[in-house]
């Protein structure tokens, strides 16, 4: 299996293809890349792809640490 970044794999496969391969829209991709998501892209044996963001857990946005239960 290989491991690529987002901005990689759009680069070695042009958006538009890349898109295609994960089963997105390359204005996902254009924004993924504008917003600079921290996303890889799995190659598999088979040829077959999928992608993973990797982000903090709890996001700050969505923090409920600070609120009782």
């Amino acid at each position: 299996m290989k491991k690529l970044t987002l901005k990689e794999f759009a680069e070695q496969e042009g958006q538009v293809k890349a898109a295609s391969k994960l089963g997105i829209r390359q204005s996902a991709i254009s924004k993924a890349l504008r917003l600079k998501r921290n996303i890889f892209v799995l190659i598999h044996p088979d040829g077959t792809t999928e992608a993973e963001e990797v982000k903090p857990f709890p996001t700050k946005k969505n923090d409920f640490s600070t609120q009782e239960v």
